[in-house]
């Protein structure tokens, strides 16, 4: 049995970070969180002027859920290949790739006028983007075990400022007519009133795109890019050997990816997933419960209010998690602050009802509602701690550095690479199982949010009931998480 890292164990020197790569690396990720943030805000009001619901405002949610579960499935159904693909040739083509799939889906999508188009616009930038589990391979590859943590934490900080600076960008240039009227007097504003936000989201992924061209150096290795056959031994390297060659790569490969299905991955993966579909699922409920109107069971908020709202929620967790959640793991240890931010989830689904009843009984988003919303950001704060506290563990087991960071899950899976040619498939295959979650999630339940509302099933609230049940099964599963990470062999 390979021994228990010890917290006193010795530590290499720091590397530095190479700064200027992961630089570029990190203009990517905030160019496509804010471009995909941007839409939440008005995404609801987009369905309900589209006219697809019939006037009814309570099946707008199975219209929004739709969209993005099926953006979900789409990056579900492709990640993993364009991981694959990315380790034969190269990260940095398929992140350009990956940014004008994204930039052309926003062009389309702002200039969709039917339901049908805006699914094709989003399935679009699922289907040619695999940027997600990439970047995380090329932070693995930009970094080693003296500075990985360093590297991962620049994640959530990215992604944070992105989840400010998305919503706010889309509830302000969402219908820019009704702004700056005397500015925009062009019909075409009129015609396409959600174009102006997606314009600036598709001009930053252009800027990422050409700055990726131009200044990003490939991290994968030449010598890490021949097929998987060539270091077998016994396979003939002769003129006509091509096609054993080929059929040996790939069984190779298909050996080493089901070779990952052992427990200490597929457990913390099983987490990454429950936590993923439940994550999801409350990003998309939020936005949907502030527009949906108040004789509805929402807050009936407009499409700015509900972009600085967001923004300023993104603020405060992005905040929160950079500078505390370091000394609150080492405090609490990352399994029990994991079952308690997992805990948070029932009565972060309980406010939801609350607010409704206060909203109606008040008339209007008084103090009292404004005090619950304070409340619930404070339990989304505690939940995303989840995060990080698996996060934690991962770090210590590559003897780095002891400061958690939220980063993702997905650093256990970087480090638990058999071998670096596999890596973006390792990461792939993770990202995979949380796709399938995420396109589980929004559809099932903004579907059940409009169902209960129409129904009137538990008064409105069963979507909530479903969803505390199971957050009971993510607590359940864990408590499945080892207690103590061993140590692997470099």
């Amino acid at each position: 049995m390979m021994p228990l890292v010890h917290s006193m164990a010795p530590r290499n020197p720091t590397t530095p970070l190479p700064q200027f790569q992961i630089g570029i690396l990190m203009m990517l990720e905030l160019a496509e969180t804010v471009a995909s943030m941007s839409i939440y805000p008005y995404i609801n009001q987009l369905i309900r002027e589209i006219d697809i619901t019939g006037g009814d405002d309570a099946a707008v949610g199975y219209y929004v859920g739709l969209i993005d579960s099926l953006f979900y499935l789409a990056q579900a159904l492709t990640v993993l290949s364009w991981s694959r693909l990315s380790d034969r040739i190269g990260r940095k083509p398929v992140l350009s790739i990956g940014l004008m799939g994204a930039c052309i889906s926003m062009i389309c999508f702002g200039l969709s006028t039917t339901f049908w188009s805006l699914v094709i616009s989003r399935c679009l930038w699922g289907m040619l983007n695999g940027n997600i589990g990439v970047m995380k391979t090329v932070m693995g590859e930009l970094t080693d075990s003296t500075n990985m943590a360093q590297g991962f934490a620049l994640i959530p900080v990215i992604w944070s400022i992105g989840s400010f600076v998305g919503p706010l960008m889309g509830g302000i240039l969402a219908r820019p007519q009704d702004h700056w009227p005397r500015i925009l007097t062009n019909p075409f504003w009129g015609k396409y009133p959600y174009f102006l936000p997606c314009a600036v989201s598709a001009s930053l992924l252009l800027l990422a795109f050409f700055t990726l061209s131009c200044f990003f150096e490939e991290s994968l290795s030449t010598r890490r890019r021949p097929s998987l056959a060539s270091t077998m031994p016994g396979i003939s390297r002769g003129a006509n050997s091509d096609d054993q060659e080929t059929s040996m790569a790939k069984s190779t490969e298909n050996a080493l990816l089901w070779s990952l299905f052992t427990p200490v991955i597929v457990i913390p993966n099983a987490n990454y997933a429950m936590l993923s579909f439940l994550d999801v699922s409350f990003r998309a409920l939020i936005p949907l419960f502030l527009s949906t109107p108040i004789h509805l069971g929402g807050m009936g908020l407009t499409p700015s209010s509900i972009g600085l709202w967001l923004a300023f929620c993104g603020t405060v967790d992005g905040l929160f998690q950079a500078l505390f959640l370091a000394k609150i793991v080492d405090w609490v240890g990352p399994k029990r602050l994991f079952c308690i931010s997992a805990s948070c989830f029932a009565p972060l689904m309980v406010v939801f009802p609350i607010m409704s009843w206060l909203v109606r009984t008040r008339g209007v988003v008084d103090h009292a509602v404004m005090y619950a919303l304070l409340f619930q950001l404070m339990l989304t704060v505690t939940w995303d701690m989840a995060f990080g506290a698996c996060c934690n563990k991962f770090i210590v087991s590559l003897q780095v550095t002891t400061y958690a960071n939220p980063a993702t899950a997905l650093m256990f899976v970087t480090a638990s690479a058999p071998a670096k040619n596999v890596l973006g498939v390792v990461n792939g295959l993770s990202q995979s199982s949380g796709s399938v979650a995420r396109a589980l999630g929004p559809a099932l339940t903004t579907s059940l949010f409009a169902f209960s509302k129409q129904h009137n099933i538990l008064n409105g609230n069963a979507v909530y009931v479903v969803l505390i049940i199971l957050s009971g099964v993510l607590r359940w599963l864990g408590s499945q998480l080892p207690d103590e990470i061993q140590d692997r062999d470099e």
